[in-house]
């Protein structure tokens, strides 16, 4: 008796078996294809974080330190304008008020002169439309406001408030989140008084508009927030942390768009599979397969590359209920300032319990709304927190 030995055909029939064949393609893309191409994506789960954060931290500050920079020259180059421009300039009634909030920190970095700077660029790029529609004004909240040497710069090219100075003396009694609340609330108060605006875009002084930030804007407020579900939320954010981005993550509304995303990929790539094997029908325990896949792959290289491809168009953006932290950039109209204005009066703010925080906390306790637009229009470039001390800042 001789042994048997499979033939050529019976194994060429166990590898035609979907089984196998889902198995191979599940352990080559993610135990060797998604590790090697996804290592250096910093969002991703595949990213090897022993290797690279503190590199790419490095890198990143050195990067931003240049970028301070080349703010610093961009305004010491520009021309400044006259008085009489400045209040033609502040007499009008803008669209959008974009208030920069600034503190001293980090003299090296310039944050403030790179948001401000990037600012006036988009709003030079864009031409006469967004210089009618749009001002800027700088909300110094300094202890000693003569002692910032990047708002003293600004001042010869933007209006200027100071929170402290010769009426206003800062409280040392005050913890530092309640003092940023009442900052925050003073400079949105002071936008609202001094211009009297449709809007108010309050920006704190490490958050960097994107390059496509004025059209998504100009489409958001004259399409998506017409409408009655949106026109009366109590605020938009602009930006969200990437690292809170993924899908598994607190928030629940993200489930509906992971599932909705795994059934379209999971039936594109299931017919793609019965057409490649000569199938003449597409089983849905396939479809299941593709979905499932689909999904993991997604969510293991991270959602925030995913997102990034709504900036397409501005129609691509996406609008959805927000999220807890943090305020970078925040979107209000004038009537929901107002109501902001008045609950934060009511709210101190302490370690646990900052402003974001508190902010969200309103939603609950006075039954408003508010939405968070996807991807971010700003990026937050600050690693030095003006309220947690931190030496070696890494970018996770």
């Amino acid at each position: 008796m001789f042994p048997w030995r499979p033939q050529p055909w019976t194994r060429l029939c166990r590898w035609s078996s979907p089984f196998v064949q889902f198995l191979a393609l599940t352990v080559i893309t993610f135990g060797v294809l998604a590790p090697l191409t996804c290592q250096q994506l910093l969002h991703s789960y595949f990213f090897v974080r022993p290797w690279y954060l503190n590199p790419m931290s490095q890198d990143f500050l050195k990067q931003n330190q240049e970028e301070g920079l080349s703010a610093l020259h961009y305004f010491e180059s520009l021309q400044q304008p006259n008085s009489s421009e400045k209040m033609s300039s502040q007499a009008n009634q803008p669209w959008v008020l974009i208030t920069i909030i600034t503190v001293q920190r980090r003299p090296e970095f310039h944050y403030v002169l790179q948001v401000a700077s990037r600012f006036h660029r988009l709003l030079q790029d864009c031409g006469p439309p967004c210089q009618q529609h749009y001002q800027i004004l700088l909300c110094n909240v300094e202890a000693d406001p003569s002692s910032h040497w990047d708002a003293r710069l600004l001042a010869k090219f933007f209006a200027v408030v100071d929170h402290y100075g010769d009426h206003h003396h800062l409280d040392f009694s005050l913890n530092q989140f309640e003092k940023e609340k009442r900052d925050y609330a003073y400079c949105l108060e002071k936008s609202l008084e001094a211009y009297n605006p449709q809007y108010v875009l309050l920006v704190e002084d490490d958050a960097v508009p994107e390059e496509e930030i004025f059209p998504v804007l100009h489409h958001l407020l004259q399409m998506r927030f017409s409408k009655p579900h949106l026109q009366d939320a109590l605020y938009v954010k602009l930006y969200h942390p990437e690292r809170l981005q993924h899908y598994i993550n607190p928030e629940p509304m993200r489930i509906l768009e992971w599932i909705g995303i795994g059934m379209f990929l999971g039936s594109l790539l299931g017919s793609a599979y019965a057409w490649a094997s000569s199938r003449s029908a597409l089983s849905w325990s396939i479809i299941g397969f593709f979905a499932l896949y689909s999904m993991l792959l997604v969510e293991l290289v991270g959602r925030h590359y995913l997102l990034e491809l709504r900036r397409l168009a501005p129609p691509l953006y996406n609008v959805v209920p927000v999220t807890e932290c943090c305020t970078p950039a925040m979107l209000f109209s004038a009537p929901s300032a107002q109501r902001v204005l008045g609950y934060l009066k009511e709210l101190r703010c302490r370690p646990g319990f900052a402003k974001d925080t508190a902010l969200y906390s309103l939603l609950r306790t006075k039954g408003e709304r508010a939405f968070v637009v996807e991807p971010n229009l700003v990026r937050h470039v600050g690693m030095f927190s003006s309220l947690r001390m931190n030496g070696h800042p890494k970018l996770l």
